[in-house]
């Protein structure tokens, strides 16, 4: 390895894959009270966390960034060895992960003026940015350098796009996302969003009726997406992701792979996530949807 990678744990990826590519994972703190954090994917899993929503109706829980310390913890390994770091963080528009990374750096290069550590804003959430971490890592195993690997992927921070949808608006409600009155509609007609991440942003939510519809409707615009920008699949990565796992993510993939193979986007194998909780404190416990990023150059 010609250099380290570090992410904070928004990226979203299996535990076993990050451990099989020695990837240093910086855990974002979630909280049911607003008085005990916890470490995502290490004091608390995914699983668990979405489970405590679904049990507990009226639980809005919170994220907190990670601090500068846990970056500290983690670039330290590599630094000590003389090894450059790239660290790869969750969109600032987000959060703040970012700085606390940058202000690690600051501290570690008082005491390790030659230390090389590149911090790098992704742009991007959840899944599609585990795929950059993922294309991060390919970079490093054929041997390029921190900073080809860098300039290589700059270029695709603006390529990735997720289009997903949720059981329930409440949660967006009540991170200010949508209104209260097009959450009480929504609840009382079985409307669910419509959402589409890219470009650095949230869009807007379009609404569809029934929790069936609204899945065959985000894979219906995903595929008319590649269509409408005559993407070649060939040059991206396919991502899906899920929250508490539920019966429809079956039948949300398998449309998906049919949709797609119809319009001569014939899906192989593909990446599949659980998404975590900086996304799922906004969403709820079921978010369902699919991403694309385009592949760096080599």
């Amino acid at each position: 390895m010609r250099f380290g990678i570090v992410s904070d744990s928004s990226c979203d990826l299996p535990l076993q894959y990050t451990e099989q590519e020695q990837i240093r994972i910086v855990s974002f703190y979630v909280s049911f009270d607003g008085e005990t954090y916890l470490r995502e994917g290490k004091d608390i899993g995914i699983t668990d966390f979405y489970q405590e929503m679904a049990d507990h109706q009226d639980c809005y829980p919170k994220t907190s960034m990670p601090s500068v310390q846990d970056y500290i913890d983690a670039f330290l390994p590599f630094v000590k060895k003389g090894m450059p770091v790239l660290c790869i963080c969750l969109t600032k528009k987000f959060s703040g992960s970012i700085q606390s990374a940058l202000n690690a750096r600051e501290e570690i290069m008082e005491d390790y003026p030659q230390a090389e550590i590149r911090v790098m804003d992704s742009q991007l959430v959840t899944a599609i940015q585990g795929l950059f971490v993922q294309e991060a890592v390919r970079l490093r195993n054929k041997g390029l350098s921190l900073e080809e690997a860098a300039e290589a992927l700059e270029k695709i921070r603006n390529t990735g796009h997720i289009f997903f949808t949720t059981k329930d608006l409440k949660y967006l409600e009540h991170g200010g996302r949508i209104g209260k009155a097009a959450s009480l509609a929504g609840s009382v007609l079985n409307i669910k969003p419509l959402l589409q991440y890219y470009d650095g942003e949230l869009g807007p939510a379009e609404l569809c009726r029934g929790r069936k519809k609204s899945l065959f409707k985000v894979v219906d615009m995903f595929v008319e997406y590649l269509e409408k920008k005559k993407i070649n699949m060939e040059e991206y990565l396919l991502v899906t992701g899920v929250g508490l796992d539920v019966p429809e993510y079956k039948t949300f993939k398998d449309y998906l792979k049919e949709k797609m193979a119809e319009k001569g986007y014939p899906a192989k194998e593909w990446l599949q996530i659980q998404i975590g909780a900086t996304i799922g404190v906004h969403t709820g416990p079921y978010p369902i949807g699919v991403g694309i990023l385009k592949k760096a150059e080599d």
